[in-house]
């Protein structure tokens, strides 16, 4: 297994020395953070991560993306993107990763090109390819490029890799966008993604490390990992809680029985492929 992912790191940094000079799309995630490290440590000055900020990023995010940026030695800059003002964004169709994307890179590409890094670079890695990720396509018409992917590194091996080059944030839990908090359908504005956001960095001050708020109206649903459900009911002050999260804003604060999953929200689309096929058509998680 080490073997393996040892001779996909090699080629990964192959791929950056051919590319000479890249502009990162950091999002201080997992994967990402290894694309920028990898990069820094081939490319050095000639490697610049950015980070795209937006209602959308949690505050706790964007300030750990830039610790580790800077424990990493890498350039790192900000900027400012607007996805919220695009309608076919905020009206959080199934296909809103799409807008979401297209912004982003709309913004970097320009950049990229006024600094001189002819190409721009992101943090989709092998297993992502498997799963609805209409951002994916949105990335890709605009020239972008996927070194995990392309070399074929999966989840599993980016947090190998992370680990054997050591970084911090090796194990640290998927931290999706707060736009994905939200069943599709629902619009999404900058007042609820504050509230959810508020909501879930509560929960992180808590000291819960793995956790989704997802909001349905004006219902917070908290998601845990199964095995920790009888301890955070017996252990937590409920009340205190409860009234924590009506000052965010929410009127109802409920527990899903079944415990944290990924991409909960998109069972839709698999249900609605099914009714129309006779069986689930699309694997999708976020």
């Amino acid at each position: 297994m080490e073997a393996m992912w040892q001779e996909k790191l090699e080629r990964l940094k192959a791929l950056f020395i051919e590319m000479e000079r890249v502009l990162i799309a950091y999002s201080g995630g997992i994967d990402s953070t290894l694309v920028a490290k990898v990069a820094f440590d081939v490319l050095g000055d000639r490697a610049l991560a950015v980070t795209a900020v937006s209602p959308s990023l949690l505050p706790e995010d964007l300030e750990e993306a830039c610790i580790q940026a800077a424990e990493m030695g890498l350039a790192h800059e900000l900027v400012e993107t607007h996805e919220l003002e695009n309608p076919n964004y905020a009206a959080n169709p199934v296909n809103r990763c799409y807008f979401c994307k297209s912004e982003l890179h709309d913004t970097l590409k320009p950049l990229a090109l006024e600094r001189g890094y002819p190409y721009v670079v992101d943090g989709v890695n092998a297993d992502d390819l498997k799963d609805y990720r209409p951002g994916i396509q949105a990335a890709k018409e605009r020239g972008a490029r996927s070194p995990l992917a392309e070399v074929g590194i999966s989840k599993a091996e980016v947090r190998e890799i992370a680990r054997h080059l050591g970084l911090s944030c090796w194990d640290k839990p998927a931290q999706p966008c707060l736009s994905s908090r939200f069943p599709y359908g629902e619009e999404i504005t900058i007042a609820k993604l504050q509230r959810v956001g508020r909501a879930e960095a509560y929960l992180r001050r808590m000291g819960l490390r793995t956790y989704r708020v997802r909001s349905e109206g004006d219902t917070a649903r908290l998601e845990l990992p199964p095995e920790q459900i009888k301890e955070f009911v017996l252990t937590t002050d409920l009340p205190t809680l409860v009234s924590t999260f009506q000052s965010f804003g929410f009127l109802y604060v409920t527990l899903d029985l079944e415990g944290f999953s990924s991409g909960k929200l998109n069972r839709v689309l698999q249900f609605a492929s099914a009714n129309q096929t006779g069986s689930p058509r699309l694997p999708v998680k976020e």
